[in-house]
């Protein structure tokens, strides 16, 4: 049998918590709003309607490059990225190709091909025989961190993502919350002989994955599968999946696009940008320490790995041990934190209304558990929990039942 050899790289989806989208002015804090009630001529590519750039955003998406040690093209532009698909109003997305704001970064030690600003597509919700729209997301600037395909191992991968995850929070632009949507993982992965310098001719991406810990399954999934397909002659095929929390394993979804299907070219209704030497400048010297330096800097004052670990990881805890940086204050701050809340079921009345919820978002579940498939109801259950903090599990079956046999 050969021996494997991973080759993993990252495409890193953040959504910046600017006060307006990309380019309009609607609010860009699109979670919990009601469907559709954030959106204008522009967001919604209406005839006619022209974008205007969110500076605030252009400038986080720089200091971003910058904190990851990118080079900062003084001269960039926005590209139209062509595609049809029912989430996206205009039939193309702006985004960046061939001039990015920051490239050649590096974070620790493995290299970020680019870091590039673009807008945020608007919402599907599959509701039994239909799909829904919500196009209030559509047009939220969308940071997107671009690495080399250089990752060997689960364990750096997962190292790489949440300390991309600590420095973005670090300069406050964006929540970073995965179970938001605010971060959103896609991973490429490809295996060739260990022996071999070349990197393998096909590549499998998984994208839109909500959670370190899914993203790890992921991953072994495909190392697994792949390593199964070579070893008896098939080469996996260059496509694009997804991800089933419930089973644990990736789907195939479609066959994988290249740069030339999307036809890129130049924005017309966007001039280039240029900046200047010094303005790049302002803005490196206004980062934040980030969480490295914390980290080095609380070690330096005697502190074990694990405390630093907990401490540099919240900003009040940090606060609170810098007003007296004692052994003695960092026992009390780490050994005295607040449980969490208990959990307080909900009522019936707030279940039924999220069963609902998910039900529409699962019209496939739905149909497999009318063909007889009750495995599926497990598959529910995983997504109200994600959404409830305790639920009452035979009630829940119960709803969904009465909700699906209408």
């Amino acid at each position: 049998m050969t021996n494997w050899q991973p080759v993993i790289g990252f495409e890193v989806h953040i959504e910046l918590a600017t006060n307006s989208k990309m380019f309009c002015g609607c609010p860009a804090d699109h979670f919990g709003k009601a469907p559709n009630t954030q959106t204008c001529p522009v967001c919604l590519g209406l005839p006619g309607a022209l974008p205007v750039p969110n500076a605030r955003a252009i400038e986080w998406c720089i200091k971003l490059g910058l904190a990851l040690g990118c080079q900062i093209n003084l001269t960039s532009k926005f590209d139209r990225k062509n595609y049809f698909y029912p989430d996206l109003p205009k039939g193309y997305q702006i985004s960046q190709y061939d001039m990015p704001f920051c490239h050649n970064g590096e974070l620790l030690g493995h290299k970020i091909t680019r870091v590039h600003l673009e807008e945020d597509t608007g919402k599907l919700i599959h509701s039994r025989n239909q799909t829904l729209i919500d196009f209030n997301r559509s047009g939220v600037p969308l940071v997107e961190v671009v690495t080399e395909p250089d990752f060997a191992s689960v364990q750096d991968s997962d190292a790489f993502l949440k300390e991309l995850q600590s420095i973005v929070r670090a300069l406050k632009i964006s929540t970073a919350d995965m179970e938001k949507g605010s971060m959103r993982l896609e991973a490429n992965i490809s295996l060739k002989p260990a022996d071999s310098h070349d990197l393998p001719d096909y590549k499998v991406e998984v994208k839109n994955v909500n959670s370190f810990r899914f993203i790890k399954k992921a991953i072994e999934f495909e190392i697994a599968r792949q390593s199964q397909l070579l070893e008896s002659g098939v080469n996996p095929l260059q496509e694009t999946r997804g991800f089933s929390e419930t089973k644990g394993e990736t789907v195939g979804q479609r066959s994988k696009e290249a740069a030339h299907d999307y036809r890129y070219f130049p924005e017309p209704d966007i001039p280039p940008l240029q900046f200047s030497q010094d303005q790049v400048d302002s803005w490196r010297s206004q980062l934040p320490k980030l969480p490295s330096h914390t980290r080095q800097d609380l070690l330096s004052l005697g502190l074990s790995e694990n405390y630093v670990k907990i401490i540099a990881a919240d900003e009040k805890m940090f606060n609170e041990f810098m007003k007296n940086p004692s052994k003695a204050n960092a026992d009390s701050l780490v050994n005295k934190r607040p449980p969490k809340p208990k959990s307080i079921s909900p009522s019936p009345k707030d279940t039924r209304s999220v069963v609902e919820s998910v039900i529409a978002d699962n019209p496939k579940a739905i149909a497999d558990i009318k063909a007889g498939k009750t495995q599926v109801m497990g598959f529910l259950i995983g997504q109200l929990k994600k959404q409830l903090s305790d639920i009452d599990v035979p009630l829940t079956q119960k709803i969904i039942s009465e909700i699906i046999n209408k």
